[in-house]
């Protein structure tokens, strides 16, 4: 802010002789009082916009905050305050604040939480939103992404950034295995790894599933025409006939030494692994494209893909994953912050975010208006495999019920369970971690309603 000239009223503090030294301080003193003045006068006019608090995890966290300035600059009454969460406590932290009414005004939550936050009555449907919002078209969003935040009839969520696995691989060693075409179904992806496992011999391996990780196994299952879990998520649906056959495939990659029996923490990373040819396909996330490109060398920098993920009659869906924006029944300005989401979901706005990151934008229309994106043979099978995505089940309790997926799964593979018991077992615990649920959905009518006049 400008400072005017003083005005011809205004008197300064008279200096008389000997007492120069004080009459300074009081000048100095007087000239601060007016200086703060006007600060205040500047930042009470700043203070008048309103305030979005918003969350983000993680890197993206970070990076946002430089498309915060342009939106700022498109709504001039907006100040938007950005606070990066770390992933690791990002959970621990949301739960906290919402028991202290203290969540923000937007958050961009993880989608396997967005079951559990709208139990607790913490989110705001967004139907009446998203019919004054015109330019965020549903259709425009890869289905699997924008179920996800669907939950009990209405919209809870609007995907911000998606991501999903498929296979990354050796285009070198499948030509040297003579595998001519990429496979498209588990038939033909056994056919794939059999070979591989004869042309790189007892110590390499065609394929690596990481143990202690339940992705792969997971997205192999999500592929089945079954539910993971019956009975609108009451109980486990792990003795499906379809389940069943996941879990054998998964296991017949370990019985046959196509895969080794050892978590990632047991290799020395990755990349190098991928990079040494120890193994030639590995089912992994979209940020591994860059990841790859950096760590493998020159030489290697035509020699590897991407590729659909198998299914077991043809190309197979994957779990849709990623993070979707919400907006809190307890926020006192969700119209500006709804503003935030409109810029956010922008698809130029997704492009540059895209840039910046490698996350993969959820809306058809940002794909087809980047060249890079198009054009990338990386991540042109991620724009196939994201049109085949489905959500996790929609329930709290799924992140626990997927460790005890890869518990039974790392316990089957050790050759302590058959497939029957493993699917059994998996029942079993889901079973008894979805118990409470099913005590809550299952309460009889008269049984809830004093309940909820009391909480009123």
């Amino acid at each position: 802010m400008r400072l005017e000239r003083r005005p011809a009223s205004f008197s300064a503090p008279r200096i008389e002789a000997g007492r120069g030294a004080g009459a300074g301080k009081a000048l100095r003193r007087v000239a601060a009082l007016l200086l703060a003045g006007l600060l205040a006068a500047c930042t009470g006019r700043a203070d008048e916009r309103a305030v979005v608090r918003f969350w983000a995890m993680g890197y993206e966290g970070e990076v946002v905050t430089r498309l915060i300035p342009e939106f700022e600059r498109l709504h001039p009454g907006i100040r938007v305050e950005v606070q990066q969460l770390p992933v690791t406590a990002a959970h621990e932290k949301l739960l906290t604040a919402f028991a202290g009414d203290g969540l923000p005004d937007v958050c961009a939550l993880g989608n396997t939480w967005l079951a559990e936050f709208v139990e607790l009555g913490a989110l705001t449907p967004l139907e009446p939103y998203l019919a004054r919002s015109p330019a965020l078209d549903p259709g425009d969003y890869f289905p699997g992404p924008w179920q996800t935040g669907v939950l009990d009839g209405h919209v809870y969520a609007v995907p911000w950034y998606v991501e999903t696995r498929l296979p990354f691989y050796r285009k070198d060693i499948l030509a040297a295995a003579g595998v001519e075409r990429l496979p498209r179904d588990w038939q033909e992806w056994r056919a794939a790894l059999a070979a591989v496992k004869r042309e790189v011999g007892p110590q390499r391996y065609a394929i690596l599933l990481p143990l202690n990780e339940y992705e792969p196994l997971l997205n192999l299952a999500i592929q089945q025409p079954g539910p993971l879990l019956r009975d609108g998520g009451r109980y486990g649906n792990f003795r499906s006939a379809g389940f069943k056959r996941t879990l054998a495939f998964y296991k017949e990659m370990f019985d046959r030494g196509w895969a080794p029996p050892v978590s990632n923490n047991q290799i020395s990373n990755v990349w190098d692994e991928f990079g040494r040819g120890y193994y030639a396909f590995y089912v992994n996330g979209p940020w591994n494209i860059a990841e790859f490109r950096k760590r493998l060398p020159p030489s290697l920098a035509d020699a590897w893909g991407t590729m659909p993920l198998p299914g077991p009659d043809g190309p197979g869906a994957s779990v849709a994953g990623g993070a979707s924006f919400v907006l809190f029944r307890a926020s006192r300005n969700r119209d500006a912050a709804w503003k935030l989401v409109e810029f956010l979901s922008d698809p130029q706005v997704q492009i540059r975010f895209h840039g910046m990151t490698g996350n993969l934008p959820p809306r058809r229309s940002a794909w087809a208006r980047s060249g890079a994106l198009a054009q990338d043979p990386y991540t042109r099978p991620f724009r196939d495999q994201l049109e085949r995505a489905k959500p996790a089940p929609k329930v709290p309790e799924w992140e626990r019920i997927a460790q005890e997926l890869r518990i039974v799964g790392e316990r089957m593979v050790a050759g302590h369970l058959t497939v029957e018991q493993a699917a059994a077992e998996l029942d079993r615990r889901a079973d008894a971690i979805l118990e409470k649920r099913r005590w809550m959905l299952d309460r009889p009518a008269a049984e809830a309603a004093p309940a909820a006049g009391g909480a009123r």
